[in-house]
């Protein structure tokens, strides 16, 4: 499971902090390198991401075990000004239902185009 991931090349719609914290969303207790794997990153980069989401008051996490238990503060709002009035908790909600609807597709991907 380890090694560093494949490089992305291009512009994406998602930052990695959406991405990591979707992917927290997912598995509250999901360890860092399951979120790197689930997210192409380097583990560094995730250490780096949750402390950038902890200090701006979107994420926070208690020690439980040997793991960390992460709680998401779902009515903070997002951080850009375009972005005004919208709050993690909807991001989550689109990101969760794209999710859902991947699957669908996943689940149909035997039928043709246009079949019912």
């Amino acid at each position: 499971m380890g090694g560093v991931p494949e490089p992305h090349t291009g512009w994406t719609f998602l930052t990695n902090h959406a991405r990591v914290l979707a992917a927290i969303a997912d598995d509250r207790n999901a360890r860092v390198r399951d979120i790197a794997a689930h997210c192409r990153l380097t583990e560094r980069a995730v250490q780096k991401i949750i402390v950038d989401l902890e200090q701006a008051g979107y994420l926070s996490h208690r020690r439980e075990g040997r793991g960390n238990m992460y709680r998401i503060e779902p009515t903070k709002v997002l951080r850009h000004p375009a972005e005004a009035g919208l709050t993690v908790a909807a991001l989550l909600s689109l990101l969760a239902r794209d999710e859902a609807h991947r699957g669908r597709e996943s689940a149909d991907s035997g039928a043709s185009v246009g079949e019912s």
